[in-house]
């Protein structure tokens, strides 16, 4: 049986970026140990099955050493500092994913005359945060009091993403690396990025993060689609990042889901601040981590109790996001993941015998020509 010298260092590199478990390595590729120490090769075949899982160009096991890989767009996701090291192969083929999306739109837009949209790099970071949140609330006639009357988060981020998407945002939100179930997205590693263009801008909102934080998240974006600037994020709400960018965007967020303006309380008893701070967030719609910010933004708490209680907030939403339940409507997700107007647009074109059928599958991630027209049926442009 042939066998090839793979690299030892680039098959390590290939695991740890895909972030695979040594258990898990050991029982989809039996000789594992034995690769790592060099005591054995892998065939060409066996080769073959390690690139495909690990999502690695095979070329790239016949280096001495592992590829400097770098985002293909600006990368804001550090926290004090700290380097997020190489992108997983899951985030990158999203951000490919993402790009091709939007390029094909960009045509889309040129070919139907649709005006650029002024408010992509209208202000700079010299702008009071504060103004640019108002412009951002009148643009998208997104209201504190509408919201209050809504039932729940999700309700809330359903409307934000539709008065994005009437604003001309394409907003595509997604917990699994286009439609493939198996390539989850770590929320560890990234929570959303902007692809900025006046005439195809476009916000990822990484949905394996809860409803509430993903709110936080496409304000965020937002604001740096106001500024005109793409790139990767990880932001929360508690953080003040040392990125300039993403403090500012951070402030606009902040500022566009709960006002300042509107939070009038006396200073807030610690002992019963658990208590203050759910009613907030179901005032607001927002994440009871917005709402520890928000406090104390205004003084009314200081850094220490911020941080205590973050953290506590952190752990009981990961509870929330485990015991989550699964499924739901194939096509209210599919207008979730590819953005209901960028759906719209690639079925209205496939209809007008401008895109091919196999292009439009491969961008929509569905395979049956069923599903197609069910799909044109649901967005409204077939009957």
């Amino acid at each position: 049986m042939n066998t090839v010298a793979a690299s030892i260092p680039v098959l390590r590199w290939a695991a740890d970026r895909s972030r695979l478990t040594e258990t898990e390595l050991q029982i989809r590729f039996k000789k594992w140990n034995q690769w790592i120490s060099g005591e054995a090769k892998p065939t060409l075949r066996q080769l073959e099955k390690f690139a495909g899982h690990t999502h690695t160009p095979i070329g790239f096991f016949f280096l001495p050493e592992p590829p400097n890989l770098s985002l293909p767009l600006p990368d804001f996701r550090t926290v004090y500092g700290k380097d997020q090291g190489d992108p997983s192969p899951e985030l990158l083929d999203m951000i490919y994913i993402c790009q091709q999306r939007q390029d094909w739109y960009k045509e889309y837009a040129r070919l139907h005359g649709l005006e650029p949209l002024e408010f992509v790099g209208s202000v700079n970071l010299d702008a009071d945060p504060k103004s640019v949140a108002s412009r951002i609330r009148s643009t998208l006639l997104f209201s504190t009091e509408e919201r209050s009357v809504l039932s729940n988060w999700s309700a809330a981020l359903r409307l934000l993403v539709s008065r994005a998407e009437d604003a001309g945002i394409l907003v595509m939100a997604s917990s699994v690396v286009g439609s493939n179930s198996h390539r989850k997205l770590d929320v560890e590693e990234f929570r959303g990025f902007a692809l900025a263009d006046p005439n195809a801008p476009l916000v990822f909102l990484n949905g394996s993060d809860s409803k509430s934080a993903q709110m936080f998240t496409l304000v965020h974006e937002l604001a740096h689609l106001w500024l005109g600037e793409t790139g990767v994020s990880d932001t929360q709400a508690g953080w003040i990042p040392n990125n300039k960018t993403e403090r500012w965007c951070n402030a606009v967020a902040a500022e566009v889901l709960m006002p300042m303006s509107e939070i009038s309380l006396p200073r807030v008893d610690r002992q019963n601040l658990s208590v203050e701070v759910d009613r907030l967030a179901r005032a607001f719609k927002v994440s009871t981590l917005v709402v520890l910010r928000r406090l104390y933004d205004a003084g009314h708490i200081d850094r220490e109790t911020l941080w205590k209680s973050y953290r506590s907030e952190q752990e009981k939403i990961q509870e929330i996001l485990e015991r989550k339940g699964k499924g739901g409507d194939f096509y209210r997700s599919l207008g979730s993941r590819v953005s209901k107007r960028f759906c719209h647009a690639v079925v209205s074109s496939t209809l007008e015998g401008m895109t091919s059928f196999s292009e439009a599958f491969r961008m929509l991630g569905i395979r049956k020509n069923s599903t197609f027209y069910e799909t044109a049926k649901k967005v409204g442009v077939w009957q």
